[in-house]
């Protein structure tokens, strides 16, 4: 078998650069990506080169030798590096197995018809030569596109901080990240450890938002109270938490809350921003969210605008700090029991809109109950519940104490249970003091 494919080397190898016109011709036909990567100039040489390759192989298998792979890696690594589709690769490289066997049977016919039937144990060398092949291209194919992936992952998610840490001009970021010049943005942030809503430990790979198109900062996509054309979001994993940056569209920020973070996760909110130059503050108002959203007692998703008060006392520690010691510093002195049920009594009066009667039935205990213990905290506090002033200041000075508990435990003391829904205020409640004013 040899000595007859020396015989018509040269035939063979007119009749493959015949064959690679005819191939390049029909891949073209059929896969018009090459002629956007390669044109028919490119891919023609590259399908000409492939066809020898099968040949040489042949011919040093024949003789025992190992198949040269090196050929065969470089196009792979070549051909993932300019987005040819690992699919159509592999469909030219079959059809030009094939095309090759073909060849070199027209070859043989033409110089001596009598030696076609030695060529038949060429076909199973020839076949295991183009699996090699196919393998080798395949693997180099493969390990390129992921150190594609992977820079391409690694540069997006540079683009992504540089927008949410306003590290220098956001327009560049932003247009390559394909988000438009002007529209409606928000950014979540989901507690540091939480699952997202795929339960998966975090990027690469989002959370699978409930509707939410998603792209991963590293940046990926996912699924659906919405329509296909859900809020896009960018997840990254940063120092504070899973983040992710959502393009609202026209979908209001209150549909997208619960489909961003799961039930029990804690996540905070920003409020939504126009422009990617604002993404920086949004992200820093997520974070301030994400530091007065509930651990428990129902949704743990905050909106910023929703807690602005505890929002407020979060984001000024030192001013907190005096502010729970001027105005509750007598109440946090007491025995921790006592201090415990007034902050509570406290905590759920606010809850219940100034209403006795609501705190009672929420508290399990008599309305005078409820009364005697505000009376109690008034005389301590010196501050009066009739008046309004007197009320925003036990309102911020309990929300300092929630929050200083919940950056020690993350778990709030004296927290309020859930809000009641409205009502009308029954008949003999009063939204005021329990004693007069002075």
């Amino acid at each position: 078998m040899e000595r007859i494919i020396e015989e018509i080397r040269e035939d063979l190898s007119r009749r493959i650069t015949v064959t690679a016109d005819r191939l390049a011709a029909r891949t073209l036909a059929e896969d018009p990506v090459y002629a956007a990567l390669l044109g028919r100039a490119g891919l023609r040489e590259r399908i000409r080169l492939d066809l020898r390759q099968s040949v040489e192989g042949l011919e040093r298998a024949l003789r025992g030798l190992p198949v040269e792979l090196a050929e065969a890696r470089a196009t792979g690594a070549l051909l993932a590096g300019a987005g040819l589709p690992l699919a159509s690769l592999l469909r030219t490289r079959r059809r030009g197995g094939r095309m090759v066997w073909q060849t070199l049977g027209e070859a043989v016919a033409a110089h001596d018809p009598a030696a076609l039937p030695r060529l038949l144990p060429a076909a199973a060398v020839l076949w295991d030569v183009q699996d090699q092949l196919t393998d080798a291209l395949s693997e180099a194919y493969r390990r390129a596109e992921t150190a594609r992936l992977d820079h391409e992952r690694e540069r997006r998610t540079a683009l992504l901080d540089a927008l949410l840490d306003g590290a220098g001009p956001a327009d560049g970021p932003a247009a390559e990240l394909g988000l438009p010049e002007r529209g409606r943005f928000a950014v979540v942030v989901l507690a540091p450890g939480a699952s997202g809503s795929s339960g998966r430990p975090g990027p690469p790979g989002p959370p699978a938002a409930s509707g939410a198109r998603v792209s991963s900062g590293d940046p990926l996509d996912a699924s659906d109270p919405f329509d296909a054309e859900g809020p896009r979001v960018l997840w990254r994993i940063r120092a504070e938490g899973e983040t992710g940056l959502v393009e609202l569209g026209h979908h209001p920020l209150e549909s997208v809350r619960d489909a961003l973070a799961p039930p029990g996760v804690r996540a905070g909110v920003s409020p939504v921003v126009e422009t990617p130059a604002d993404l920086a503050r949004a992200h820093r108002l997520a974070v301030l969210a994400l530091r007065v959203a509930p651990a428990s007692g129902g949704p743990c998703t905050a909106l910023l605008d929703e807690r602005l008060p505890a929002a407020l006392v979060a984001s000024q520690s030192e001013l907190a700090g005096r502010l729970r010691q001027v105005v509750l510093g007598p109440v946090l002195a007491l025995p921790a029991e006592d201090r415990r049920v007034l902050l509570t009594t406290l905590g759920t009066w606010l809850t219940c809109q100034g209403s006795t009667t609501y705190a009672a039935q929420r508290l399990y205990c008599h309305r005078n109950t409820v009364s005697n213990r505000l009376r109690r905290l008034e005389r301590l506090t010196g501050r009066t519940l009739s008046d309004p002033a007197h009320v925003v200041e036990l309102a911020l000075a309990h929300a300092a104490v929630l929050q200083r508990a919940d950056d020690r435990v993350n778990a709030p003391v004296a927290q309020a249970p859930p809000p009641a829904p409205a009502a009308p205020t029954p008949a003999g409640t009063v939204r005021r003091s329990l004693r007069p004013p002075a």
